[in-house]
């Protein structure tokens, strides 16, 4: 069976958000290969959610949960309704040493493109200089400590509607 697309995660599967581990899926009750293993925001614990109970709203509807915080979603008095229910009910989150921030772009929610480190951003300065300067971080510390893993991480998104890369960063 052909894994589910993310609109607003399109590399949810190389993030290990997702672990291959037989189960039987808590919402769907169908046996799967793949478990989701990232933060889920509700009152009961799930053990095992499959990725297409999150790709089609499921999960959070059963168990009226979020994978990302509807609130942590920037500028998101200005973002349709329905975009938002997609990045926080149907979008797998992404591992955050805090609350995770989902960063916006053309009035849409960005697509988390993964961790990002100095060499990541060094080709994207340029796009990303407004968010390493405005983020509360003193922007040369940014720009030579920035880690995939480490105690600065830093998380790219990109507009999917103009391509514009973002960055959001935090530390522990």
């Amino acid at each position: 069976m052909e894994l589910p697309k993310f609109r607003y995660s399109p590399n949810a599967f190389e993030l290990d958000i997702f672990e291959n581990v037989e189960g039987t899926c808590s919402v769907c009750n169908e046996k799967r290969q793949i478990k989701y293993t990232s933060s889920f925001y509700s009152v009961d614990e799930p053990e095992y959610i499959c990725p297409w109970c999150i790709a089609d709203g499921k999960a959070s509807e059963k168990y009226e949960g979020e994978f990302n915080d509807y609130e942590g979603i920037e500028n998101s008095e200005n973002i349709e309704k329905e975009l938002l229910l997609q990045a926080s009910e149907r979008t797998p989150s992404y591992t955050s040493w805090q609350q995770e921030v989902w960063l916006t772009h053309c009035n849409e929610p960005c697509a988390f493109v993964g961790y990002a480190d100095t060499k990541t951003i060094e080709p994207l300065m340029e796009e990303l200089n407004d968010d390493i300067e405005n983020n509360g971080y003193d922007p040369d510390f940014i720009k030579s400590s920035l880690t995939k893993d480490g105690s600065l991480v830093g998380y790219l998104f990109q507009c999917v509607n103009c391509n514009q890369h973002r960055l959001h960063v935090d530390c522990d």
